[in-house]
């Protein structure tokens, strides 16, 4: 039996919405920052299939995606 190595990657999602910090639980647990121009999704994300999932929610939400990278450590 082979063991499966974990995904698991950390990412910054850059929404051109304000967000509050609640909205979090709904993005799967990332990190909410807003500022006064935009608000950014951060931490980290299992597997594609996840990551297709939180995209998916901010399309069903009509917000708009600036940007989205994969960082190699959280800072």
């Amino acid at each position: 039996m082979s063991s499966k190595v974990s995904q698991r990657k950390l990412f910054e999602v850059k929404l051109q919405e304000k967000l509050e910090a609640d909205w979090s639980d709904w993005f799967n647990g990332l990190q909410i920052e807003s500022s006064e121009d935009f608000t950014l999704l951060k931490g980290y994300v299992t597997d594609q299939a996840a990551l297709h999932g939180i995209l998916t929610k901010i399309r069903d939400l009509g917000l708009t995606l600036i940007s989205i990278e994969e960082l190699k450590e959280y800072s």
